[in-house]
């Protein structure tokens, strides 16, 4: 009797294995499927725009205008030259402008993404279901995250299951950490196990990672500072240079060789900008 006990708790033990691995195999299958570039409408969501396709086209056409007009009336460059410097912004800059919400917004989802996980451990630890400790998140929370949790909670009232209304976090918040929350959600629901303390574990992990994010921001303040510098003497020395003798730098912005010689070491500063920003930047 003994003996066949065992052997169920065995079987149970592999089966549920099975289905650990399962779960984690599809959630690797999902997260190699959001590597690939999100699209514009995507990207304009995550960065918090309303803006449609068309206006995110009309901005980048108005910002390429704007730098061909203010290149060709500041300098002498020309007009292709101009030109060539409004094509680049206007893909560059609205670019990077909607880049940059996207990433603070992430940011900050990340900071307060461990205090709902703390609100759904307490509400599974007082017997509350799951779906009632995210409506609890949802009206309770701060913004950004009460948001993403409010469409959990529409899409499971319109019908669909748990584990994957959550699954849809991270495809609109593609981070680890609402990665790991939906795998730990579904992993839950497919094998059963001790929810809270698998959360537990998991805002605990993610209070680790803020801390490792705190201390390599801290790390890397002086080598910013000394990027900085580096790249701010440049301006400093032509600036201070054409203050004591104009005409020695008149030549850099009335002959065609300095016109050229500019360009280049402009392009050259851009990218040792980005190589300096590159060895800077630590991925956690």
């Amino acid at each position: 009797m003994a003996g066949a006990g065992a052997k169920l708790k065995g079987t149970d033990e592999s089966s549920r294995k099975r289905s650990v691995e399962a779960t984690l195999r599809e959630a690797e299958e999902r997260a190699g499927a959001r590597s690939t570039k999100p699209s514009l409408s995507a990207r304009l969501r995550q960065a918090e725009l309303t803006w449609t396709r068309g206006t995110y086209y009309l901005i980048c056409t108005l910002t390429g205008v704007a730098i061909f007009l203010l290149t060709v009336s500041v300098t002498d460059l020309g007009k292709v030259a101009a030109l060539g410097f409004g094509i680049c912004g206007s893909v560059l800059v609205p670019h990077w402008y909607v880049n940059a919400r996207r990433r603070r917004r992430f940011k900050r989802f990340a900071v307060e993404f461990p205090n709902a996980i703390d609100v759904v451990v307490r509400g599974v630890k007082v017997g509350l279901p799951l779906s009632e400790c995210f409506n609890i998140v949802a009206a309770e929370a701060q913004k950004l995250v009460a948001d993403e949790f409010k469409l959990i909670v529409e899409d499971q009232s319109l019908g669909m299951p748990l584990a994957e209304a959550v699954e849809r976090l991270p495809h609109r918040v593609p981070i680890p950490e609402a990665s790991f929350f939906a795998i730990a959600v579904g992993i839950q629901t497919r094998t059963g196990g001790n929810l809270s303390e698998a959360l537990a574990n998991l805002s605990r992990v993610l209070r680790d990672r803020q801390k490792v994010y705190g201390k390599i921001k801290a790390m890397s303040a002086e080598s910013k500072a000394s990027a900085f510098i580096v790249g701010s003497i440049p301006i400093f020395v032509v600036g201070a240079v054409y203050l004591i003798s104009p005409k020695y730098m008149q030549l850099l912005f009335t002959t065609q060789t300095g016109k050229l010689v500019l360009f280049g070491c402009a392009v050259w500063m851009f990218i040792g900008i980005l190589t300096m920003r590159k060895m800077i930047n630590f991925d956690v």
